[in-house]
């Protein structure tokens, strides 16, 4: 209980602190995004007013709006809002190679992934979607505040440094026809691996959109001379004389890593986006969320 004896500053203050701060950042973000957020709204059943459309053959006459259309020649429907709530689960990658930064002025890979990861589902719980985080033992979705602060705690929590168990990752999702998953992370992983990991999260019902998390340093591989390359999962180390040597090389290798990720999502009709460390989080969660509501 409140101590009473507090100013509200400081109770306030009390119970921010309280809070997980991957949460405090995240809802900041949202709330930054969401005056340009539109909603993912379509017609269906509910009880919420739409919109006016024009009546078309096969609609029922029960449907007409007979005040709308006495002012003027056409018929018009009344439209209502589908107010079913949507399932939604998030994913941020926490494996070693998430680990990284090229430059300390960047966040790194895995801080932006589990900020995109709980600024959309914060933004997703202020439109009244159900969220969840797809994670083994992770609690079950839910909606409001409460099962918005257990998602961010429960990732704040979730181990760092270890790699992905596709297989295990597959079977946590839920099973649902009216479901959407979305993945941050780097997909650093060979495509032999990826495919049987989404296909098997599709077979589950669920729409899926995958958000590549890179360093712009991984792109472009800026770096010159005589540099040690430590690897972040068990590769070992590389010694390159001229780093320069190799870049194109390099370039062309990572491209087809993404291009291989990107033929997969396509296959799957699932949405498939880069996000760079380097840019802000809030124009990624745009774009996500405008990708979200037109495959509703």
């Amino acid at each position: 209980m409140a101590d009473r004896t507090l100013p509200l500053l400081g109770r306030g203050e009390a119970a921010a602190s309280a809070l997980p701060p991957l949460l405090v950042a995240a809802e900041r973000v949202a709330a930054t995004v969401a005056p340009g957020v539109h909603g993912r709204r379509r017609a269906g059943p509910g009880d919420q007013f739409w919109q006016y459309r024009r009546y078309q053959p096969g609609d029922s006459v029960t449907q007409i709006d007979w005040r709308q259309s006495a002012r003027s020649d056409p018929l018009y429907v009344r439209e209502r809002e589908w107010s079913a709530a949507q399932t939604v689960v998030v994913w941020a990658d926490r494996s070693p190679s998430m680990d990284f930064r090229s430059d300390p002025r960047l966040p790194l890979k895995h801080e932006r992934a589990a900020l995109l990861a709980v600024a959309l589902a914060a933004l997703l719980n202020r439109g009244g979607e159900r969220i969840g985080l797809l994670l083994p033992g992770a609690p079950p979705p839910g909606m409001g505040h409460a099962a918005l602060a257990h998602l961010a705690e429960a990732l704040e929590r979730a181990p760092l440094g270890q790699g992905t168990d596709w297989t295990r990752l597959a079977d946590a999702a839920p099973v649902t026809r009216h479901g959407s998953v979305v993945l941050f992370g780097d997909f650093l992983d060979p495509p032999e691996v990826l495919e049987p990991a989404l296909r098997a999260l599709a077979g589950r019902g669920l729409r899926g959109h995958v958000m590549q998390v890179v360093d712009p340093a991984e792109e472009t591989l800026p770096f010159r001379g005589r540099i040690r390359f430590t690897g972040a999962e068990g590769e070992g180390d590389l010694l390159i004389a001229r780093t320069e040597d190799v870049r194109e090389a390099y370039i062309r290798r990572f491209q087809a890593q993404r291009d291989a990720l990107f033929r997969l999502c396509r296959g799957l009709d699932w949405s498939f986006a880069v996000h760079h460390t380097d840019q802000p989080p809030q124009t990624a969660l745009l774009a996500l969320h405008a990708r979200m509501a037109e495959v509703r």
